[in-house]
């Protein structure tokens, strides 16, 4: 599966109501740690497909989203459980502690 992007549109269907757990990367494009995190979100997507959903949103154009969420430093990945909040991570994460991280949510 690839990363899904969402926006401000589409967040409760993809993130709020989906069947799967849901870690959702609140982004921007001018974040230097965001871009170390996307190639191995990339890669977890691929590897955890059809048991974790991967989501981005890029806090610059969804800021409601971001406000909502209390999103004050990115990097931030939130993961959601049938819609509610059940973990947070800031800051960038290598590879081998993000996949813990994921497999602690499945």
């Amino acid at each position: 599966m690839t990363i899904i992007h969402v926006t401000d549109t589409n967040f409760k269907g993809e993130v709020l109501e989906s069947a799967l757990p849901v870690l959702v990367d609140f982004w921007a494009p001018w974040c230097g740690p965001c871009k170390m995190v996307a190639p191995v979100l990339d890669e977890l997507a691929k590897e955890f497909d059809g048991k974790i959903k991967i989501c981005k949103i890029n806090i610059d154009d969804h800021d409601r989203i971001a406000s909502q969420y209390g999103i004050m430093s990115i990097p931030t990945l939130i993961f959601f459980r049938q819609g509610q909040v059940v973990d947070q991570l800031v800051g960038a994460l290598d590879k081998a502690e993000l996949k813990r991280n994921i497999e602690e949510h499945l």
